[in-house]
């Protein structure tokens, strides 16, 4: 069957088929980003207009994160504390930094929430954080992993909760807070960093048109190589029944 695939027409065949194939396959991948966009855009829509919650209805100091909770807005009243940390090489719209890490303590538990008030372009100074009663609002996020970032004082590697049990006092919640505004706001603010969102996954009905432009790529070269094997069987009988040349020479 190689012998009939190698021919002229075969190769010429199989050249188009790969070209086909190609073709489907760059629309497979470029509908399966349609899937993936669509889906980010879909969650980005479903975090805006979903409703704050107060922190104490949804997460309890030491409890494992909720997954769903992952970038639900949030509001939480307590005061900030002193132990503020910067987390090193962070960037925000394409400028280096860190962010700053300042100790919550929230009035209706007396435990710590970590709170991301900002970002902070390398050489300047954060300040210090508001005093007084405050109300904040912002994303909740799970801790970070451990990070290997190399640190200084006043600095951690990443928002790491494993960490910070042992440098604040006191109980503390398994995550962090985006934040995005302080009620009554007072003194100089620094940049919000967004909230980031979790997994978006994919649409199924665009990731389906994918799988069907690849299918359909493997289907033509299927057809090419079932139309190779027809014709090797075809040949293969025309000599068995001694239609070809030499089975000519023969009766005559």
């Amino acid at each position: 069957m190689l012998r009939t695939a190698l021919t002229p027409r075969y190769l010429g065949l199989l050249g188009l088929v790969l070209v086909v194939g190609v073709a489907f396959v760059l629309l497979g991948r470029w509908q399966l980003g349609v899937a993936q966009g669509t889906a980010h855009e879909e969650a980005v829509e479903r975090a805006r207009s979903a409703a704050p919650v107060v922190l104490t209805d949804v997460l309890a100091p030491h409890s494992s994160f909720p997954g769903e909770m992952s970038s639900r807005p949030v509001t939480v009243t307590g005061h900030y504390t002193g132990g503020q940390l910067r987390v090193p090489d962070r960037r925000l719209d394409g400028a280096s930094g860190s962010w700053v890490l300042t100790p919550f303590v929230v009035d209706a538990t007396d435990a710590t929430l970590p709170v991301l008030r900002g970002f902070l372009p390398e050489g300047a100074d954060a300040g210090e954080p508001p005093t007084g009663p405050l109300t904040l609002s912002g994303g909740l996020a799970p801790p970070e992993s451990p990070s290997s970032v190399d640190t200084g004082p006043g600095e951690i590697g990443s928002v790491d909760t494993s960490v910070l049990v042992n440098t604040w006092d006191g109980d503390l919640y398994n995550a962090f807070l985006f934040l995005q505004a302080e009620t009554p706001a007072t003194g100089p603010q620094l940049t919000k960093v967004p909230t980031p969102l979790g997994p978006t996954g994919v649409t199924w009905r665009n990731a389906a048109y994918a799988v069907q432009w690849w299918v359909f790529a493997l289907f033509a070269l299927w057809l090419w190589w079932r139309m190779v094997r027809e014709e090797h069987q075809r040949t293969g009988a025309d000599h068995a029944d001694g239609s070809g040349d030499n089975g000519v020479r023969e009766h005559l």
